[in-house]
């Protein structure tokens, strides 16, 4: 079983957005040593708490400090881009650091009306998504009528990320599938993997179906303590429901200072619900029960807290707890 990183550039309070991104890449260092497969960017624009809106160029840093780790988006936003812009970015990456490049693509269109309208960008067209895929693999293998440069001898892998009406879609292209977020504990799940499994369309790049899990995870000496270490998200996710905003993480003693609304205990708690901590045995556990649950072949971590030693510690635990490294 593999075990990766997605790093989405999270900000903190108390210090600069570039803190962020400096992090990141230290982050990046950090899971090469430990023995992560993949270390993914993330792509979020004008979100004040993510510093990363152009993955490829964050990419390009992590890879002049690094050597073996995998290097991909989680993932680029594609109807916000012309398909020959992110083949041209991502095979760049590829003539840099050959071997190593992944393309993950995903279909969000932007957090906030506001947003949406600076990305000149507002139908959410699955077909069209869809299209944009196949001519973006076009790109990347040589096969548009255009060539896009530099031309890659082993062009990157590219992977879908999906939701719901996703997975058929990778299903239907022949893509690796990332599923994380909310579908990931729907009671659905099971039938749409063996969905997408029966109705899989191999291709040269991707002869077998695959499935990668994004989640949460994090690791204690007790399960409140893992809890403690998870709330800096949940209130974060929480408060974006109510404000529009998706705000910098801040200090758990800060967030319990607050007056909390009966609305966002709830929101914090179905939060919680979604992430897997507690101590050693009982993550170790809570991930094999999913890998088992839906037969995927790669864990791929998002975990985010606000004391960035202790992310690197996280990291580092649960490394060591997956891989027993």
């Amino acid at each position: 079983m593999r075990l990766s990183l997605l790093d989405r550039s999270r900000t903190r309070t108390d210090y600069p957005e570039s803190a962020a991104l400096q992090h990141s890449v230290e982050r990046a260092i950090g899971a090469e040593a430990l023995g992560f497969h993949r270390f993914w960017g993330a792509e979020h624009h004008a979100v004040p708490g993510v510093a990363s809106g152009a993955p490829a160029v964050l990419l390009a840093a992590v890879g002049a400090r690094t050597s073996q780790i995998r290097l991909g988006s989680g993932g680029v936003m594609l109807p916000h881009h012309q398909p020959i812009v992110v083949a041209e970015q991502f095979l760049m990456l590829e003539a840099l650091y050959p071997g190593r490049i992944d393309l993950g693509v995903g279909r969000s269109l932007g957090f906030t009306e506001p947003v949406r309208r600076a990305l000149r960008q507002q139908d959410d067209d699955a077909e069209q998504f869809a299209a944009d895929i196949e001519e973006l693999r076009s790109f990347l293998g040589g096969e548009a009528p255009v060539t896009a440069r530099p031309v890659a001898e082993s062009p990157p892998e590219v992977f879908l990320l999906a939701t719901g009406q996703g997975i058929a879609t990778a299903a239907r292209l022949g893509l690796p599938v990332v599923i994380g977020g909310p579908v990931l504990h729907s009671p659905d799940l099971p039938g749409m993997l063996a969905e997408y499994r029966r109705g899989f369309h191999s291709s040269p790049a991707a002869p077998e179906p695959s499935v990668i899990i994004s989640l949460d995870a994090f690791v204690a000496d007790t399960e409140s303590d893992a809890r403690e270490l998870a709330l800096p998200e949940a209130w974060s996710m929480a408060r974006s429901r109510e404000t529009g905003r998706f705000d910098a993480l801040e200090p758990a003693s800060a967030i319990r200072s607050r007056t909390w609304s009966p609305r966002a205990h709830q929101r914090v708690e179905e939060n919680l619900q979604r992430v897997i901590a507690g101590p050693r045995e009982a993550v170790r556990a809570g991930v094999e029960k999913l890998l088992e649950t839906t037969g995927a072949e790669e864990l791929i971590l998002s975990t985010s807290t606000y004391d960035r030693q202790v992310q690197d510690e996280l990291d580092a635990d649960l490394a060591h707890l997956i891989l027993g490294r």
